[in-house]
Order: structure tokens, then C-alpha cells, then sequence
């Protein structure tokens, strides 16, 4: 039987989002800074790719608002905006404690001993003053919540307004005030292990309002 699968489609599509991904990661940490210029020529060149997949992945971060494309002139990422960052704060935070609400019912033995190392790390990295793996180690910390909680709108919503306060995150980090990000993390993994969900949920929000707080 004849399979009519394009693979070359395959491999455009799997570039263009490998691309993309690229881009998006540069955006957030800030290796791409806002207001920064950039040409899908020189992006190509970084990729050794064409420059379909780079125009593509352009678009589908300008839909996102990282970067803004103006007709006739350049490129260029997208600055940063506090007001917009403060709003997506109380959505993501309340969106976090729904998860975390949904989620504890699920959570294993293992998932919580899982929290606590994510916390270890996560002290780790911020007496290291290591900007990049401290925030990683706070959003695989949250994740697993929101993995836990088997819930995809929630985790498609949480995804889409992250960006940009990881970006606010990486331009402003601090490390003494990411001390009491640990603190928070303690009381929430005492609330879960103690089977108080209202109680870790609203650690949870009050966890990501801090964090708003500590930026804005």
C-alpha cells in the first residue's frame, strides 16, 4: 500500500518549530533584548537555514507579541511592557492555584519528594546567583503541578502569558529577593504534604503575586 506521507513537509515543519523554539528561548532570557533589531538574513545564517523557517517562526512570535515587524522597515523584539507583565501576573497566579488545586489529588509520594529536590536546586542555583537554571528550576517546580493537575487549557493559558514575565524575571533578577521564593516553596510543599489543598493553593498565588510585587 502507497503512504502519501510528505516528509518533506515533515522535516520543514519540525525546523521551523526548532527554529522557532530557539528564538523564543533567546527572547525570554533576554540574548535577544528588547528593543534589539534583528534581520532574517543574519538569523539564517546563525541557523544555517533558510529563510522560510526564520520568517515563519517570526510570525508566529509576533502573533505572540515578542517581536514587532513593521512593513517596509525591520524587525525587532519587543520591549517590555510592566503594565501588561503586572496583569498577567494575577491571571497566571490564580491560574497556578487552580492547578495546584487539581492537582494534589493526583500527587504521589514521589512527586512530592520530587517538590522538595526541585527546591533544593532551585537554593542552589540562587546562592550560585545562576540567573537561567535558578528560573528553571522554579518553573519545573510549578510544572509539576500543572502536569499533575491534567489539565491542558490551564497549562495552554499559563503558557501563553509566561514569556513575558520570565522576561521581566531575567532583567531584574535578584538574588536575595529569589530567597523568598525558596521560603514560599517550603510552606507549599508543608501544605501538600499535610493535605491542605486550600491552603497550598493559596501559597501558590500568593507565591507568583510576590514575585509580582518583588518586580514591578
Amino acid at each position: 500500500m502507497k503512504t502519501h506521507t510528505n516528509f518533506k513537509s515533515i522535516n520543514k515543519i519540525s525546523l521551523s518549530q526548532h527554529v522557532y523554539h530557539a528564538i523564543k528561548d533567546a527572547i525570554i532570557t533576554l540574548e535577544l533584548e528588547p528593543g534589539q533589531k534583528i534581520r532574517d538574513v543574519e538569523l539564517a545564517d546563525s541557523f544555517e537555514v533558510s529563510r522560510t523557517p526564520i520568517r515563519e517562526a517570526l510570525k508566529q512570535l509576533e502573533l505572540e507579541g515578542l517581536v514587532e515587524t513593521r512593513p517596509a522597515s525591520h524587525t525587532r523584539i519587543s520591549e517590555i511592557d510592566e503594565q501588561e507583565v503586572k496583569e498577567s501576573f494575577v491571571v497566571v497566579a490564580n491560574l497556578h492555584a487552580l492547578a495546584t488545586k487539581l492537582a494534589i489529588p493526583n500527587m504521589l509520594p514521589e512527586d512530592l519528594l520530587k517538590l522538595k529536590e526541585l527546591n533544593q536546586q532551585l537554593a542552589i542555583k540562587i546562592k550560585q546567583k545562576n540567573s537561567l537554571e535558578a528560573i528553571q528550576a522554579d518553573d519545573q517546580f510549578h510544572n509539576l503541578f500543572i502536569r499533575l493537575a491534567r489539565n491542558k487549557k490551564i497549562d495552554e493559558c499559563i503558557q501563553s502569558l509566561l514569556p513575558q514575565i520570565r522576561r521581566l524575571e531575567y532583567l531584574k533578577f535578584d538574588s536575595t529577593q529569589a530567597q523568598y521564593s525558596i521560603q514560599d516553596h517550603e510552606k507549599i510543599i508543608y501544605y501538600v504534604e499535610n493535605g491542605k489543598t486550600e491552603q497550598a493553593a493559596l501559597a501558590v498565588e500568593e507565591n507568583w503575586l510576590s514575585l509580582s510585587k518583588q518586580l514591578i
